[in-house]
């Protein structure tokens, strides 16, 4: 199953754009219960106007929030990105730490959010358990557990250490593409033949090509064996909104530690 997610999905990265791991950690705490595509928009500007932890540190509340107002819950997101930048440059000089129990002591970093730092950032293998990444694991049977960190612990003994950080993005892809959480596109997937939740969405496969999402749709039907004569379904597959299930809205943490 690994080698077919591995051919399914080559293009799998992580999709919010940063060229720093500052960057990356702001935009992981944006991303909390909005898209990825939504964050990118506002980051460019984000990031011009704020380009280190001290930046963030001594931001004007009013200012910030206004420009991440986008993302939802941009008030309590002010406060950890605040709170962050506070807490890097007084016991970090400034600098993101890249061990995990430096990361989930920070404001707004849990371990989800710490592992796609260091898995994206740093080049350390890491296991990013959203809301996709639990659905899809428990669908195929890699565990049974609800807890995010116990998901991480049961899909490590199973995937190499190596391969933790991209198998994340693989299966996160598939999750977004293929592998919806109301109506997963069955008869147009490439794992079908080994999962056992198959027929949990259509196994007609011109019902599910209609269900394929995303920039590569076109080659994943053609990879699936399904048609490609239908337009992909403009009905929402997935609530946007609960795009990532383990955040906390009050708090505007990514995950929890």
């Amino acid at each position: 199953m690994l080698r077919d997610l591995a051919e399914t999905h080559p293009d799998a990265h992580c999709e919010l754009d940063f060229t720093t791991p500052y960057e990356l950690a702001v935009a992981t705490v944006l991303s909390a219960q909005t898209t990825d595509v939504r964050v990118n928009e506002v980051t460019p500007k984000l990031f011009a106007r704020y380009r280190t932890a001290a930046d963030y540190a001594s931001a004007d509340r009013t200012e910030l929030e206004e420009l991440i107002r986008s993302t939802g819950f941009y008030r309590n997101k002010a406060t950890s990105l605040i709170g962050l930048g506070t807490a890097v440059v007084e016991k970090h000089d400034g600098v993101l730490p890249h061990t995990l129990d430096e990361l989930v002591a920070l404001p707004g970093i849990g371990r989800k959010t710490a592992n796609v730092i260091l898995g994206n950032a740093f080049g350390i293998p890491g296991i990013t358990v959203d809301t996709h990444f639990g659905r899809l694991v428990r669908r195929w049977g890699w565990t049974a557990e609800d807890d995010p960190v116990k998901v991480e612990h049961a899909v490590g003994a199973l995937v190499p250490k190596r391969d933790w950080t991209i198998v994340s993005h693989e299966v996160i892809f598939h999750g977004r593409r293929v592998c919806h959480s109301r109506k997963p596109a069955c008869g147009a997937c490439t794992l079908a033949a080994d999962c056992p939740s198959y027929g949990t969405g259509p196994t007609d496969p011109a019902q599910a090509a209609a269900l394929v999402k995303g920039p590569s749709r076109e080659r994943l039907l053609r990879l699936a064996g399904a048609p490609d004569d239908a337009p992909p379904s403009d009905a929402p597959v997935d609530d946007p909104r609960a795009l990532d299930a383990g955040a906390d809205p009050v708090e505007a943490a990514v995950d929890v530690p």
